[in-house]
């Protein structure tokens, strides 16, 4: 009797193990993957500061689209509603950075409009920040240098 519990025991322990290593595929997809298809959306601003001051009403209307392809390595954004002073050009290229999870450069080709971007992401809001050092968009200065939060959600 008792080898006729330990016969039953492993073909039920074998399936449980079969079940349980059943693929992920969250882990066997490139980090950069699973990250683009999260940050791939059009994002509506819901708050903005400069230096910890707000200045949501000058972004209202502020929209980031950030597009791309899995297997590339470098991708686009556009923005919309920006106000005619603004760390943000109208649009360029982007592409993560050292930690694929939290950065990203944006304007990585460009030798005076490269940014280094942190992030955070989930599946309805983006947070990021960066300081600005260089001229404003369009070639303005005031108001535009330091560090900069933009909260968006879809």
């Amino acid at each position: 009797m008792m080898y006729m519990q330990k016969s039953m025991f492993f073909p039920v322990f074998l399936a449980l193990a079969l079940i349980g290593c059943g693929g992920d595929d969250e882990e066997e997809r490139p980090i950069q993957e699973i990250q683009l298809e999260k940050l791939t959306a059009t994002w509506k601003v819901s708050e903005v500061t400069l230096d910890n001051v707000s200045k949501k009403t000058d972004y209202n209307n502020f929209q980031l689209v950030l597009s791309g392809n899995a297997g590339s390595t470098s991708f686009g954004y556009s923005t919309t509603g920006r106000p005619s002073n603004s760390p943000w050009p109208q649009s360029g290229t982007w592409v993560f950075g050292t930690s694929p999870e939290t950065q990203i450069t944006r304007d990585s080709n460009s030798s005076t409009d490269r940014l280094d971007v942190t992030y955070s992401v989930s599946d309805t809001q983006l947070q990021i920040s960066f300081t600005f050092s260089g001229t404003g968009y369009p070639a303005r200065t005031a108001n535009v240098k330091g560090q900069w939060v933009f909260t968006f959600t879809k």
